[in-house]
């Protein structure tokens, strides 16, 4: 029997959580297909052209959005015949419409949400913003604290570096449309301490053989930007770019924005600073309530988020896993 083409599993989310390690690892599965590309955004839109973003690079991205049903079914057609099908969009996790055009559309789909202590996934979330030129405001919490105005401005939902963090809420709502039977919830931590046994617990939860993943490629960190002259000449004409690029094919803009970006950090790979304790502390009430809701929903203890130490980027951790005791 022909299967309709459409996808078994979403890797729903959350964003700068590993999604993209995890997509990256579970597409060298010989038993698993993913869309090119990596994030279709289907269900983010209601087969109607996705939202008039109005951020920096906002309406450049939304040009790969595929919002048709039939297009986003052609993007599943390529697979083999005994292969699973995935697609990863890591904002699924966040829209509260999204759970329910999923449930209605497919109602045996397996959803995979990855999250990460919310304050370490803002930071990272504004780091790479910042780092491709794109956030104009060079103090973390200076731009943490502009998430109501950016969103009565119009900006897409990359820039909600509290909402996207609030896992509680949104799984709450999620298991109203959805089975939590149906649902992995695992922790970025996973990714980074025991990578191989990470994607093992992803492919037993999907159903396919387990074991023929090897490792797990580094999340799409950026070099840092330090504040100073760079960003304050490079970053005017990055946006300003970004804007004129949605007037072109996405590839062209994003060929075009190659040496900008790298200019920005001037070719320096340094580890990226981490997050002060004392900030951390400041931005703990924004998340305490939902840190206690997810653990509520989940059975698990999230209890670590609630640190004043910031655990790194990815790169950060995976060294200090492998440092000896």
């Amino acid at each position: 029997m022909t299967r309709s083409p459409r996808p078994d599993f979403l890797v729903i989310g959350a964003p700068k959580a590993g999604t993209t390690a995890l997509h990256s690892a579970l597409r060298q599965h010989p038993e698993v297909f993913t869309t090119t590309p990596k994030e279709p955004k289907y269900f983010l839109c209601d087969d109607a052209p996705p939202p008039d973003w109005r951020g920096p690079g906002d309406r450049h991205s939304q040009q790969e959005w595929i919002w048709r049903w039939d297009q986003y079914e052609r993007l599943f057609e390529p697979a083999g015949r005994e292969q699973l099908r995935g697609e990863s969009t890591p904002f699924y996790l966040w829209s509260r419409s999204a759970h329910q055009r999923i449930a209605e559309r497919l109602p045996d789909v397996r959803l995979i949400a990855v999250v990460r202590d919310p304050i370490d996934r803002a930071y990272s979330n504004w780091m790479h913003l910042w780092c491709d030129g794109l956030e104009p405001v060079g103090d973390f919490e200076e731009a943490f604290a502009r998430q109501q105005e950016r969103m009565a401005d119009g900006w897409a939902p990359f820039w909600r570096y509290a909402g996207l963090g609030r896992y509680g809420e949104q799984l709450q709502h999620l298991y109203r449309y959805v089975d939590s039977e149906r649902v992995l919830v695992m922790r970025y931590r996973e990714l980074v301490d025991d990578p191989r046994a990470a994607v093992d617990r992803a492919c037993t939860f999907l159903g396919i053989t387990p074991g023929l993943v090897d490792e797990i490629p580094r999340d799409n960190a950026r070099a840092y930007v330090e504040p100073g002259w760079r960003p304050q000449l490079l970053g005017p004409v990055v946006r300003a770019g970004a804007q004129l690029g949605r007037f072109a094919p996405p590839q062209v803009w994003r060929r075009a924005s190659v040496p900008l970006v790298a200019a920005l950090s001037g070719g320096d790979e340094t580890h990226r600073p981490k997050l002060a304790a004392e900030a951390r502390e400041r931005l703990l009430p924004h998340f305490a309530d939902d840190i206690a809701l997810l653990a509520e929903i989940t059975g698990e203890d999230f209890g670590d988020w609630l640190s004043r130490e910031s655990r790194g980027s990815f790169l950060q951790r995976r060294q200090a896993v492998s440092e000896p005791a």
